[in-house]
């Protein structure tokens, strides 16, 4: 599909609002972008018109932008552009949102600790347990705290190579032709 998407560096300007809906939570915030340009005459940098966005964060990238995000933070914003038109008293009134894909602070004005969030909901039923992490009772235990941890697998010293596969760690018995 032909989207326009845009990333955008400017301010929270509301405060983050966060609901439940049929297809799953938003959360929408008014986001002040201001242009910054350099006055060589005057040798500073001077502040031109700002433009204001609504973005729209869906699912899980909704709650993590309501608990992570307020008032007056420098934020990065990427996602997809829609401009819509209505009218409101009469008058003909352009919207620009954002329906957006990412979101982070800016760190090139200031500091951020990142938390990983826990997995919730359905996303959580895709992560998948290795079979070496299999309690004796038969049960998986809970995934590693680091995600990206490759766990170490199962060997039987019995057999050569140890390999990957969709259901789990796999032994390869290797055997030696004449």
């Amino acid at each position: 599909m032909n989207e326009t998407t845009v990333t955008l560096v400017g301010n929270v300007a509301t405060n983050v609002e966060y609901r439940e809906t049929l297809t799953g939570g938003v959360a929408r915030f008014r986001f002040a972008v201001t242009v910054r340009r350099w006055d060589r005459e005057r040798a500073l940098w001077t502040d031109g018109p700002t433009s204001f966005y609504t973005v729209s964060a869906w699912r899980s990238l909704g709650m993590n932008v309501a608990a992570s995000v307020s008032v007056g933070e420098p934020l990065v914003v990427h996602g997809r552009l829609k401009v819509r038109e209505e009218e409101h008293e009469g008058r003909r009134k352009t919207f620009v949102d954002i329906d957006a894909v990412a979101v982070g602070h800016d760190l090139s004005r200031g500091t951020a600790a990142f938390r990983r969030a826990a997995r919730q909901g359905p996303e959580a039923s895709e992560v998948r347990v290795p079979a070496a992490r299999v309690a004796e009772s038969g049960r998986a235990e809970p995934p590693a705290p680091d995600l990206w941890q490759t766990p170490e697998p199962a060997v039987d010293p019995g057999l050569d190579t140890v390999g990957e596969m969709a259901n789990g760690p796999v032994q390869i018995d290797c055997v030696a032709t004449p």
